[in-house]
């Protein structure tokens, strides 16, 4: 899996805000009416989401995404790992009910 390929893909979803676009790290702010369009594409590129997951995250993961925020009740991961590379996104609802931040890091 490409980061890249990833932010290819994010061409056809509509922002509110981007935070941050560069080679590893991407941020932005989504509307609700946008999140179906971004979960299509991440379930294509990660399969179901890590959380909220019967599963519980290993210490590596946890510790992983905790460097960047973490997550909690309500928001989601999305967690891709090979060898030493890793790719994940986190959805960020926002109190509002009408926006949510989204993280997409390779590490």
């Amino acid at each position: 899996m490409q980061f890249n390929e990833i932010r290819k893909e994010l061409g056809g979803v509509v922002f509110e805000a981007l935070r941050s676009d560069s080679n590893n790290y991407f941020e932005a702010v989504i509307i609700k009416d946008e999140l179906p369009k971004l979960t299509i594409i991440l379930e294509r590129f990660f399969g179901s989401p890590a959380l909220p997951s019967k599963n519980k995250l290993s210490l590596q993961i946890q510790q992983l995404i905790d460097s960047f925020g973490g997550v909690m009740a309500g928001q989601t991961l999305y967690f891709w790992n090979q060898g030493s590379d890793s790719i994940f996104a986190m959805l960020w609802p926002w109190q509002d009910g009408r926006h949510t931040t989204v993280k997409i890091i390779q590490k």
